[in-house]
């Protein structure tokens, strides 16, 4: 079920200059389940150029402090509003919308959650649910260098983080795909990130025969499958609308050449 709800800005921490953690709460309301994976569409007032509604990953959800958590990188006019939020503004927000992570078949298995950029954003609730679940599982986190890599302490809290840096200033030195940890017996893997990153993560998922899903990031505007523009095609369906029959897509749907 679908909801549209005003909600008040509560905090806002500027993690770089590119990227800062908001932090909303619901007016008069409750927030519904939600699923990780899942995006909102966030209204962005007092913008004139930013006309449609943007599309956030949600990053966490505090049901105690009635919190819904977006890691919001600063792409074009509309995020650049968002990151400049100041505690006590308010946004109207569509959500919650698009699938979920599949569940790993066992918990005893090894599980990757992969991300690089702001395709960590969804791994943190999927790994905060794998924690609270029992599931045995690990993030591998990449980035350019130490300062681009984002939440740390946060990811910490739900289960052990591998890290890789291009410039080696934190972690192994290379790209996500070169960590050690694919070195180890993977059963699952979740990825989130840029596109190469995916087909790399996805190419290594096809040799070691693990169950492999990734989140598409395809520009959307609409949420709900009426614009078009997100569409994705599919071995087993054809053209289908990313907003809706995704984002998370298991990669064996992709005509992925990998």
């Amino acid at each position: 079920m679908k909801f549209i709800h005003d909600m008040v800005v509560s905090e806002v921490e500027t993690l770089n200059d590119a990227y800062a953690l908001l932090k909303l709460i619901p007016i008069g309301a409750n927030l519904p389940p939600i699923l990780p994976g899942q995006f909102v569409q966030i209204r962005v007032p007092n913008s004139p150029d930013t006309f449609l509604r943007r599309p956030i990953s949600v990053n966490f959800v505090d049901y105690d402090k009635k919190e819904l958590w977006l890691l919001v990188r600063n792409a074009g006019e509309g995020t650049r509003h968002l990151i400049e939020s100041q505690p006590g503004d308010y946004y109207n927000v569509m959500y919650p919308l698009g699938n979920t992570f599949s569940l790993p078949q066992s918990k005893d298995d090894l599980s990757l959650l992969v991300g690089g950029g702001v395709g960590v954003a969804p791994l943190l609730y999927f790994g905060k649910q794998l924690h609270d679940k029992g599931y045995r599982f690990a993030f591998a986190l990449g980035a350019r260098s130490a300062g681009d890599l984002l939440l740390l302490d946060e990811f910490s809290k739900y289960g052990p983080v591998h890290i890789s840096t291009e410039d080696g200033s934190l972690g192994e030195k290379g790209f996500i795909t070169q960590n050690s940890v694919f070195g180890e017996e993977v059963a699952h893997i979740a990825c989130c990130g840029p596109t190469p990153m995916m087909h790399a993560v996805a190419k290594i998922a096809r040799q070691k025969g693990a169950c492999c899903e990734v989140s598409l990031e395809n520009h959307m505007a609409c949420g709900i499958g009426a614009c078009l523009c997100c569409v994705e095609d599919t071995r087993d369906e054809g053209n289908v609308c990313v907003c809706t029959e995704g984002p998370v897509f298991n990669i064996n749907r992709l005509k992925w050449e990998i």
